[in-house]
């Protein structure tokens, strides 16, 4: 899993040079994490990690470039974009 997460994170750093490597990792579990919980709460059967990194894929092709202009209105997002963390 730990290869997938790392790819990821590659991935969202290439479409996002305004993220820090930590924040593009955060950034990752949390689509990750949101997409599994959301479609179990939904009753959807489990259909592997493949189909996560799928989603996961197409939401930084389509958000990831943004995603350094979030701004959290939930606490558990709050820390994505602190400045807390190096520029890659």
């Amino acid at each position: 899993m730990e290869d997938v997460f790392q790819r990821l994170t590659k991935k969202l750093l290439d479409n996002n040079s305004n993220l820090s490597a930590g924040q593009a990792r955060t950034w990752i579990e949390h689509l990750w994490e949101d997409f599994e919980v959301t479609r179990a709460r939904s009753g959807r059967e489990y259909k592997g990690s493949n189909v996560t990194e799928t989603i996961v894929t197409k939401w930084i092709e389509q958000y990831g470039a943004h995603l350094h202009k979030y701004e959290a209105t939930n606490m558990k997002f709050d820390k994505l974009n602190k400045e807390d963390h190096f520029k890659h």
